[in-house]
């Protein structure tokens, strides 16, 4: 797999939803979850954990569970409608892309569940002030509080907590060997 620029990876990514059932090699998944933990916390706390299933059982046990809260996601789709930026046509085939992976999920050759322990942003304490003062509505989540701009010190590398105390294989508490 190449290397690309930042920039190329974000202007690229698209959401998959139609996977080969080939194995991914374990050095690929580690240099996955190894660029994720270097994401920054708040409070440095590095709340983050991962759960890589590869187990074929669990993978299907896990598709059963999605495709079960994805009939829930579906109805709520149909109520909402067609957002006013997408035709008819791409309204359906962005729903039928949705119902293939609904369908599908159990068949990917890993599932990944990032995890948080707690709430990694302060401005979730007082979330309820950040809506108020934003004019957030009720229903409408916030996750993070994320400044952007130049920084005005040169920084060095990040210290992360080992990949083997923040990934598990197929289970909690199954640390990731990679």
């Amino acid at each position: 797999m190449p290397d690309i620029g930042l920039f190329e990876a974000i202007y690229s990514a698209r959401s998959l939803r139609r996977l080969k059932p080939d194995p991914v090699p374990e050095e690929l998944i580690t240099r996955v979850l190894d660029a994720a933990i270097r994401a920054p916390s708040g409070g440095n706390a590095q709340s983050w954990a991962f759960v890589v299933v590869r187990d074929a059982d669990l993978r299907q046990k896990l598709g059963a569970i999605y495709r079960k809260a994805s009939d829930i996601a579906e109805a709520v789709y149909a109520a909402r409608g067609r957002p006013p930026h997408l035709s008819e046509r791409q309204f359906a085939r962005m729903m039928a892309a949705g119902k293939y992976l609904w369908d599908h999920m159990g068949e990917a050759p890993v599932l990944l569940l990032p995890c948080a322990r707690s709430p990694a942003t302060n401005h979730i304490r007082c979330e309820g002030e950040v809506k108020t003062l934003l004019g957030i509505p009720e229903d409408v989540s916030t996750f993070a509080l994320m400044p952007i701009g130049w920084p005005i010190d040169n920084f060095g590398p990040l210290t992360r907590r080992p990949l083997a105390e923040v990934a598990h294989t197929d289970r909690w508490a199954m640390p990731w060997a990679g």
